[in-house]
């Protein structure tokens, strides 16, 4: 709505430069021409609050019900606080965000006396890492400024950056790349990624088939959708259903979200910074060779980041595996680099091993860690072995497993799994392992 106010408040200075500098018998001009360019846009964001009230949809802001339905019909909606009075922000525009509404009115998001029964459930918990890495690209043995050798560019401009101490893709046109997998994607799969959106048209799209800015744009069905407010599942060209979540654009507008997708056969769930967004039982994502990533309303002005991308091969459930094969490695518990911190993402992988050995008393295991050759061999072993014992007091601390059950070794480098050369064989080289006892 702010850029509606643009041509307003440009027209009013470029006249203030035409007229020039005041004259001494009118010293007071500056001054009503600063005051006439504050009331023209108080006016025009006034106006605009008017519009919206006119021909947009109101809803309390505790009311989801009714913005969800404003929202599947296509209509603009603004919220209001108890009393029907509409909400606005800083800047005096009206809110579509119920938790900025809610944070603006000073009550806890989702709360209010509208809430319905279920609403805010916490079900956005359960994705859970694929443990068969197919492609993990990193970007750390690209050159910055480069594109990912790991990808096929299309069409667009991108380059590796290193922004607070982490590698990203950049984006700084609309454009597609391909990212070409060593096999077909297995109906069980998981996709992993982070993204950043600067501009409010601008958005990320992965599909299996070419769909945007490339020729020929023959895929029909369903898109992983990352817009500046809303992300979900997208439908091209009418195939498959829409699900698509509005967001606070905020989450991806001052910070890199994580991104996340789940599937098994056509049921996909799709979860942006760490709440589920999307929950499809007949997504239309048929399975492929190639993945094509699109981004629109990139600049340099205005960039969209990708973070690392994995995508990994679903499994059978953990303790099957584990009393079918006596060992199993896990690739979804992460640690912050050269340390034993766990990072949030592992939450998920941890909760299944914690549930796994709540369920099965009897169980006992062995943590083993294992490292990349990145590093010293000594230093690789001793953080091996640190992170070995921070899962098993995170396990104790959170599950309340009892410590003589759990078992910790560290090997760092010594037990590779793949070629250390690539960085998919890194990545799956950089493992705790479960050992059953």
């Amino acid at each position: 709505m702010r850029d509606a106010v643009r041509p307003t408040l440009l027209a009013l200075l470029a006249a203030a430069i035409w007229l020039g500098a005041p004259s001494n018998a009118d010293a007071q001009f500056p001054k009503k021409l600063k005051d006439r360019v504050k009331q023209a846009a108080e006016n025009e964001t006034l106006n605009q609050v008017d519009r919206m009230i006119r021909n947009g949809v109101a809803c309390a802001f505790h009311d989801l019900a009714c913005i969800q339905k404003a929202h599947e019909s296509g209509e603009d909606v603004y919220l209001t606080d108890e009393d029907g009075k509409p909400v606005v922000d800083e800047d005096g525009h009206t809110v579509d965000d119920p938790d900025k509404a809610a944070r603006i009115l000073g009550k806890e998001p989702g709360a209010g006396p509208g809430a319905l029964p279920g609403q805010n459930a916490q079900t956005n918990l359960d994705f859970e890492a694929g443990e068969s890495t197919i492609v993990g690209a990193d970007y750390a043995e690209d050159n910055l400024g480069d594109f990912p050798r790991r990808f096929d560019l299309i069409s667009g401009s991108f380059d590796v950056i290193d922004w607070e101490g982490r590698r990203y893709l950049r984006a700084l046109s609309n454009g597609v790349f391909a990212i070409v997998l060593p096999e077909e994607l297995p109906e069980k799969f998981t996709l992993e990624t982070a993204v950043s959106i600067q501009h409010g048209n601008g958005w990320v799209a992965i599909t299996p088939g070419r769909a945007y800015n490339t020729r020929p744009r023959d895929f029909r069905g369903s898109a992983v959708m990352v817009r500046f407010a809303k992300a979900g599942l997208d439908a091209i060209r009418n195939g498959g259903p829409v699900a698509m979540t509005q967001h606070d654009h905020d989450i991806v507008r001052t910070r890199v979200a994580p991104l996340q997708v789940m599937a098994d056969g056509d049921h996909m769930k799709v979860y942006l910074d760490h709440h589920r967004v999307a929950n499809v039982p007949n997504a239309v994502f048929p399975r492929s060779d190639t993945l094509f990533v699109a981004v629109s309303s990139a600049s340099e002005d205005y960039p969209i980041l990708l973070g690392p991308i994995r995508i990994a091969g679903g499994g059978a459930d953990l303790y099957h595996r584990l009393a079918r094969e006596g060992r199993v490695a896990t690739r979804g518990i992460l640690f912050d680099v050269n340390s034993d911190a766990i990072k949030i993402e592992s939450a998920p992988t941890l909760e299944e091993i914690g549930t796994m050995l709540q369920d099965h008393p009897d169980l006992r295991i062995s943590i083993e860690g294992h490292t990349d050759s990145d590093g010293e061999e000594a230093f690789n072993r001793e953080l091996s072995e640190r992170r070995a014992a921070s899962v098993k007091r995170y396990l104790v601390e959170t599950y309340e497993i009892d410590p003589s059950r759990l078992e910790t070794a560290g090997f760092g480098e010594s037990r590779p799994v793949a070629s250390n050369d690539t960085p998919e064989g890194k990545q799956k080289n950089r493992r705790v392992e479960l050992v059953r006892l």
